[in-house]
């Protein structure tokens, strides 16, 4: 399991690199600050803090234990995306939300990002941090910015940050969870493909101008995962089509569109916004690079 893991690192890593080149001026190091918002992919521990005890956690073994020693609140048994970027352009670790707000520095930035967490309120909503509370905080740490570093300085700070995104795959998860929806139904149960597709994205823009508008330039963007290809789907799979069958086709359809439309959103906002930057980073390819070529990277069977 060590070596399989070790490998994916490698194709992850290599994979985000146009995205890590793209995000920073790794010459002139001109970026110093990073702001992370999103679900459990980034998620560094915010959830911890959730009195709601049906809240998702991972704030016990084995968690953690490959590099930190203990449990950290990672959906992992290390480090996750944003500390191999922090690393990456020279940064120290980014804390989490709670964190920052007490005795943490937070000019290198913050991380708001919560498991299970949507574009949508609604997503598995009172047990994680909704997107628009993570918008939410971060305002409360543009004030705190302010107060330590005056208008012109925060200015600039916020102008100059890279502001990371990885949002969305618990919104079509999450239909399937629901208990009166079928599990052979489509995860448009209640509204329409296109209209659901547009509820998620319309709410992920409405945060991305928000902090436009509060003067961010520079958006780091990864897309949804091949959901379809989860172990409970790839279960569920077999169960509709079959011992030939393969991932839930229907679920990873509907991711591609998503991502589709994001990366189209996304050049559609660098024509019309002035001064917005981004960098487009696809998970979905690197993963279903994995998924079907495993041996490549040191498997022979993934599950």
């Amino acid at each position: 399991m060590g070596n399989i893991c070790f490998h994916l690192c490698i194709l992850i890593s290599l994979a985000s690199l146009n995205f890590l080149v793209n995000c920073f001026d790794i010459e002139n190091k001109v970026t110093t600050t990073v702001f992370v918002f999103g679900d459990s992919m980034f998620d560094p521990g915010n959830n911890n803090y959730i009195t709601n005890p049906s809240a998702y956690k991972a704030n016990f073994e084995p968690y953690g234990i490959s590099y930190f020693k203990h449990p950290t609140g990672r959906f992992s048994d290390g480090r996750l995306l944003p500390d191999f970027i922090a690393e990456f352009a020279n940064l120290p670790m980014i804390p989490s939300f709670y964190q920052a707000l007490h005795n943490h520095s937070i000019n290198h930035g913050v991380n708001f990002a919560s498991a299970g967490a949507g574009c949508l309120d609604e997503t598995y909503r009172e047990k994680v941090i909704p997107l628009n509370t993570q918008l939410g905080n971060f305002k409360i740490i543009r004030k705190k910015l302010k107060a330590q570093l005056g208008e012109k300085g925060s200015k600039a700070l916020l102008s100059n940050a890279v502001y990371l995104f990885s949002i969305g795959n618990n919104d079509y998860l999450r239909l399937y969870d629901i208990p009166d929806i079928p599990s052979d139904s489509s995860c448009l149960a209640y509204t329409t493909e296109h209209e659901y597709m547009n509820m998620v994205m319309d709410s992920l823009v409405t945060v991305i101008m928000e902090i436009y508008k509060l003067g961010g330039r520079k958006f780091g963007i990864q897309d949804l995962l091949p959901l379809g290809c989860l172990p409970r789907f790839r279960g569920l799979a077999l169960l509709k089509k079959g011992p030939h069958s393969d991932c839930l086709d229907e679920l990873n359809s509907v991711v591609k569109k998503h991502n589709l439309a994001l990366s189209r959103k996304f050049k559609q906002l660098k024509k019309e916004l002035r001064g917005f930057e981004y960098s487009f980073f696809s998970i979905f390819d690197a993963l279903k690079e994995l998924y079907e070529n495993p041996s490549t990277y040191g498997a022979f069977l993934l599950l």
